[in-house]
């Protein structure tokens, strides 16, 4: 029997519009935010039995943080806490979570592509 080492379910890339920033204009005009979600899991069972309730349903952790970016927030590390904390209250097995959460085109003056935050935190 093999073991595993690690297992992770991940969201890649996730393209979401949403009203968070601390200039008032940006909580009106909005922005699109690219997340990424690595959540450790042990998902075994569900290789071995391929039922859905054996594992964390990634469109069900997209639901979570779908709910949490629609809340207009100052800063990025805010919404980070509030996914982060809701992920792990929805969902016990996950026992870390690794989260970034980028703002294209932020109001800084700068050429870039986006900017942002990751986090990783373990229960």
């Amino acid at each position: 029997m093999l073991k595993i080492d690690r297992s992770q379910i991940l969201l890649k890339d996730l393209k979401i519009f949403a009203y968070h920033g601390v200039l008032p204009q940006e909580r009106v005009v909005g922005a699109y935010y690219i997340l990424n979600i690595t959540l450790d899991t042990d998902f075994s069972q569900a290789m071995d039995t391929d039922e859905l309730d054996a594992t964390v349903s990634y469109a069900d952790v997209f639901e979570v943080v779908k709910a949490e970016m629609a809340v207009p927030s100052r800063l990025l590390e805010h919404v980070a806490g509030r996914i982060t904390n809701a992920i792990f209250t929805r969902f016990p097995a996950v026992t870390a979570i690794h989260l970034e959460i980028i703002k294209e085109n932020p109001p800084m003056g700068a050429d870039c592509r986006g900017a942002g935050v990751s986090v990783t935190l373990h229960r």
